[in-house]
């Protein structure tokens, strides 16, 4: 972590949990610069998160209050906070398999009523530490702990799914698109609403050696290479726009 967060950041902390090659710490680095930019004070917020590598995240790295609860209940958790004190500054920070397959029905229904939290998906298409299962995200054809002839069930659009249900802000940023990710993060964070960001996070361990790639800068090099910026896909023909991610900001959120 870089010296200039050192004051967001747990005494004795050092060093990440994360694996080499894991996206998350550049998922940590941004949201700290984003909290950074936006002069917020950590006293005045409260960071949640669930079970799973990007529920380390917060806990027990940042210096601020922090819960880390049950798989699949992040968002039920945040809520119940919210609804104490309403003026915490509430950030989820999970996995997809936490947030949007065990704990599915309460992101939906946070985005249906419009409770303000922001809650960001460190998406890396797999069960990342409970051993490499198939989550919501995991592509078509991709192997897995529990798909090992290659999944057969579409994933989950998150940004999608949270803007059919409600969600005031919705976006997508891969950690290879870091300002794009910090300028969404801090967006996000200031509009009182329900707001969601999707970001793609690569997993060497997991998903990486079960999928044949050769190192985790060929997952990353794959994953800046599939990103297109929305202003870039209404430039492209269906057919350039296949087997490629969109990202950016899907809905802008309510004053």
């Amino acid at each position: 972590m870089a010296r200039d967060l050192e004051q967001y950041l747990r005494s004795g902390i050092t060093s990440t949990p994360f694996c080499p090659g894991c996206g998350h710490g550049i998922l940590m680095n941004q949201i700290l610069r984003a909290i950074d930019d936006l002069k917020l004070p950590m006293e005045r917020m409260l960071f949640v998160s669930g079970i799973g590598c990007a529920a380390w995240i917060p806990s027990p790295h940042f210096n601020a209050d922090t819960l880390h609860t049950l798989h699949g209940r992040a968002i039920a958790f945040a809520t119940g906070a919210k609804m104490f004190n309403p003026a915490l500054k509430v950030l989820v920070i999970s996995g997809d398999g936490d947030l949007t397959s065990i704990g599915g029905n309460h992101l939906i229904h946070a985005a249906r009523r419009d409770i303000a939290l922001t809650v960001i998906c460190a998406n890396n298409m797999i069960y990342g530490m409970t051993g490499g299962q198939a989550a919501s995200t995991t592509p078509v054809g991709a192997l897995s702990a529990t798909t090992m002839e290659g999944n057969t069930h579409r994933p989950f659009d998150l940004c999608k799914l949270v803007e059919g249900a409600g969600g005031s802000f919705v976006a997508r940023y891969s950690v290879t698109q870091p300002l794009s990710l910090k300028e969404g993060i801090k967006k996000a964070i200031m509009i009182d609403h329900f707001t969601f960001i999707d970001v793609l996070s690569p997993c060497p361990t997991q998903y990486g050696r079960r999928n044949r790639y050769d190192s985790p800068a060929g997952m990353l090099k794959t994953l800046m290479e599939s990103c297109v910026t929305l202003e870039e896909a209404e430039r492209l023909s269906p057919e350039s726009l296949e087997g490629k991610i969109i990202t950016g900001e899907f809905r802008h959120g309510r004053a």
